[in-house]
Order: C-alpha cells, then sequence, then structure tokens
C-alpha cells in the first residue's frame, strides 16, 4: 500500500470528513459544571435570557434609598427620618413616603417611591458597621440613630440604582450553537434564570500507544526498552482539547494484539481490558487511580474517535500498517481489512495511508475501525504531538460541536533565523517573545517542546526563515 502525498491542508480535509458534531442532550445548567468532565461544554443551540438581569431595580452601593424630590437642588444636606432597613434578601419593601429615607444594603430591592440612593460614606451616618452599629464622619452633622431616627444628605450626581434589564434583557441572546460554556457564560444563564441547556455530548478518545520497545510509565526498563511518553502525552492532550480519553498501552508490534485492543477499545470485545495483561495497560480519566481491570468503554459508553501512536512508518515492525493492509504481513487471515482493495466486510474500512509535506510528522494514516474514526500518527513524541496540534484536535474539536477547523494560526516575527527543508511545510516548537518568536531546540527533542509555548509553522516554499519575517504561530 503506497502512501499518498498530500498537503496539511488536504490531510485536515480528510481528517475532518471523517467526523461530525455528536448528538445533542439537554442537562441541567449546574451539571454542565459539576459532572467533573474536561473542557467546557458546548451549546447546540441557541440560548436565550428568560429573563432580565436585574430582574429588578437594585441599590448600586450601601446607603440610604431617597426620594429625589425631598433633596435641594443645590445639593444643600438635608434631614431625613429613617424608616425602614432593607437588607439584600428576598423581601416586598414597603413604598417610601415622602420625608423619609430607608437604609439600604448592595443588591437589596428598590422601596417603591424611591428614585435614588446616597451612598452611606457621603451621609452623616459615615458607614455601617454590623458590630459597633453606625460611625460618624466628623466632618458630617452626628446622627443620633442606627436604623431608626434620622440620617443628614444630601443630593449626589449619580443615583446609585442598577435599574432592571440594564445587564441583560429578557430574551437575549446569550449563547450560540457552537459557543463553549466557559465560566462568564456559565454566569449569564444562570443569572439570567436559564435551568436547562442542550449541549454536545462530550467526546470519548481512545489512545493507543504502539512499540515493543516501550515500557509502561513508572515500570523499570530492560536493556533496549524506552518508558512510554506518547499515551500519556496524547491522553493529557486530548484531555486538554475538551474530550474525555481511555488510554491504551503500550501495545507490542503484533497485529494480533493491536486488532484485540482496538475490539476492546471501541467495545466489541468478549472480555474487558485485565489487570496484568501483557498487551496493555489501561487508565480511564474517569478513574484515573485505576489501572487495567474494566478500563476499556461498553458499547453503550462508546468510544468516537480512536488515536494511535506509533507503527506508521514502512518499517518492517510497524504494526499499524500491518494491520490497516491485507497485503502486508501480520494481516488478518478472516479478512479484517476492508474496503475497495479487500472486496469484502471487516474490521477496518476507508483506509487512508499518506505521505504528508510536513516535517516532522510526514507518514499519517486514517481508517475506520469497526466504523470508528481512527487517526494513526508517528511514534516520534514531537512528531506525535505536532500531527495532535495539526489533525486530532480539529477533529475533537468538530466532534465537539465547535465552528472552524482549528486555532488560527497568528502572524508573529522571527526573532532569529532558521532553515526549512524544501516542499515541505516546517513545524516548529517555539517561545513567544517580546520581540518575536525563535525556536526552543532542536525540533526532534521532547526538550523542544516542554520549553515551547506556541509551533510555528513554515510554508512548504520557505526555504529559509530570516530575523524580521512574519511566521503563522499556533498558540499552544
Amino acid at each position: 500500500m503506497e502512501p499518498t502525498s498530500r498537503t496539511v491542508a488536504e490531510h485536515l480535509d480528510r481528517v475532518l470528513a471523517m467526523v461530525a458534531p455528536l448528538p445533542a442532550r439537554e442537562t441541567a445548567l449546574a451539571d454542565v459544571v459539576d459532572g467533573g468532565q474536561p473542557g467546557p461544554a458546548v451549546a447546540a443551540e441557541e440560548v436565550r435570557a428568560a429573563h432580565a438581569v436585574p430582574a429588578f431595580d437594585h441599590a448600586a452601593m450601601d446607603g440610604y434609598a431617597v426620594r429625589s424630590g425631598d433633596l435641594p437642588a443645590d445639593s444643600e444636606p438635608v434631614t431625613l427620618h429613617v424608616v425602614a432597613d432593607i437588607p439584600a434578601a428576598p423581601n416586598e419593601p414597603r413604598a417610601l413616603a415622602p420625608g423619609t429615607a430607608a437604609r439600604i444594603m448592595t443588591g437589596a430591592p428598590l422601596p417603591p417611591g424611591a428614585d435614588a440612593v446616597v451612598p452611606v460614606e457621603r451621609t452623616s451616618t459615615g458607614r455601617f458597621d454590623p458590630a459597633a452599629g453606625s460611625r460618624r464622619s466628623a466632618a458630617l452633622p452626628r446622627d443620633p440613630g442606627r436604623t431608626a431616627g434620622t440620617v443628614t444628605l444630601g443630593r449626589q450626581a449619580r443615583d446609585h440604582i442598577r435599574r432592571r434589564g440594564a445587564d441583560m434583557t429578557a430574551g437575549s441572546v446569550l449563547a450560540r450553537a457552537g459557543d463553549e460554556l466557559t465560566a462568564p457564560v456559565v454566569a449569564g444563564l444562570a443569572a439570567a434564570g436559564v435551568s436547562h441547556v442542550r449541549v454536545r455530548r462530550r467526546p470519548r478518545v481512545a489512545v493507543v500507544a504502539t512499540g515493543s520497545e516501550l515500557a509502561p510509565a513508572g515500570s523499570p526498563t530492560r536493556p533496549g526498552q524506552i518508558t512510554d511518553s506518547n499515551s500519556l502525552m496524547l491522553a493529557a492532550a486530548v484531555r486538554a482539547a475538551g474530550a474525555e480519553v481511555v488510554r491504551l498501552g503500550p501495545v507490542p508490534d503484533d497485529p494480533a494484539a493491536l486488532r484485540a485492543v482496538l475490539d476492546r477499545a471501541v467495545g466489541e470485545a468478549a472480555n474487558p481490558l485485565r489487570a496484568g495483561d501483557p498487551t496493555t495497560d489501561a487508565v480511564t480519566t474517569a478513574d484515573p487511580a485505576r489501572r487495567g481491570g474494566d478500563a476499556a468503554p461498553s458499547r453503550s459508553r462508546g468510544i468516537d474517535l480512536v488515536v494511535t501512536a506509533g507503527g506508521v512508518s514502512a518499517g518492517a515492525a510497524d504494526v499499524v500498517r500491518a494491520v490497516l493492509s491485507p497485503r502486508l504481513p501480520g494481516a488478518a487471515p478472516d479478512g479484517a481489512a476492508s474496503g475497495p482493495e479487500s472486496g469484502r466486510p471487516g474490521a477496518v474500512s476507508d483506509v487512508d495511508v499518506a505521505a504528508v509535506g510536513m516535517k516532522p510528522g510526514r507518514p499519517q494514516a486514517l481508517a475506520r475501525w469497526r466504523g470508528v474514526p481512527w487517526i494513526a500518527v508517528p511514534g516520534t513524541p514531537v512528531a506525535a504531538y505536532v500531527s495532535f496540534a495539526m489533525f486530532v484536535r480539529p477533529a475533537i474539536e468538530r466532534l465537539r460541536g465547535l465552528p472552524g477547523p482549528g486555532r488560527a494560526p497568528e502572524s508573529r516575527p522571527a526573532a532569529v533565523g532558521w532553515s526549512s527543508p524544501r516542499g515541505r511545510e516546517q513545524v516548529v516548537p517555539v517561545r513567544v517573545l517580546p520581540h518575536g518568536v525563535e525556536p526552543t531546540g532542536d525540533g526532534h527533542h521532547l526538550s523542544a517542546l516542554l520549553a515551547a509555548d506556541a509551533l510555528a509553522v513554515v510554508p512548504a516554499d520557505v526555504e529559509k526563515v530570516e530575523p524580521g519575517d512574519a511566521v503563522p504561530v499556533v498558540p499552544l
């Protein structure tokens, strides 16, 4: 199976064609934030305010509610009788009679008849003190009373009232389909009386690391082994992108073992993954302390996307290529491959092996495993992460129902110069500085990612980036 050469944009189009926004469901607004799931939920439809915000006229300051007609136009002080105490609590205050004032707290409803609030610090009271009563300002006449009695005050330039609907009007649009329900949005919905919203189901993504040389994180390594960092890195990236994740592996370079793990991931296996299984070590984000037993999701919970790292190149032990192609050693004898080449149904379909014009991350593959979209990325950690940023994250965003093909790059000047390969887009881990961006090290080293806060994407027709050149940059 020869890979098809294509550009990054062409491969992204193929990726996005495999996925669609997940179904919507109605959920209580509180459950949107109380469920402990990753990332903000995404609105599936327009959400409008159920009532005005504020819902009633209320005091913007602690002070005294007054009738402005009782205050001299020349701002001379006047003494009024204090007849009520209005806290910020459910209540219906009595109408305010002419010549009187009511002590009122911030957020408390304005009594009928009142049309202004005089801040307490601008009155003879000075300030309200729950412990010691009222303390008077030496600059103002003495007020002999607390709640009852009198208060001396004058006309103010502002009325210090928040009017009904000044923030949001009933029926105003607070969120649109495809909007993330971020903290400010959730606060606005709650304030406007929205109790339930229709949101997209969060995607559930299986991450599988392949390679006989990999040892599970935390396990001792034998000569020739390296620690599996890919599955943890990609699982963290999936969760940061707003999806639930099921981490599987490492899986050895054995096609039968990979097919078994994929089956278990999508819920087709007869038996769940078990602790001590030599082919896998599974963790779900729903229970990060559990390893192994019953970690694979059932069909009812579902997997929406499979992401594998490694085994996608043309090496003799590249297990993903072996599973994808019925013509390679290790292909399933029972027709596990399907599509135009095999002419018969099976576990894998819509196989698309590509040589993408990018560095790192040239070998890529797409397929479906028992109908579930499968994105296969290279096993080198930097290439795996770059592939996630360029292809997997946009796929997750589409599953979540977000608009657009992913994060749009920003243009930044290059702080230093560097070379770029002819005919391939170069994706470079960079650090964003006040005067521009600079590479953080060798693009193949994981340490370069650790120091980076963005990826610079150098166009394929650029062979040399000069200081000051505008470079497209994708923030991490």
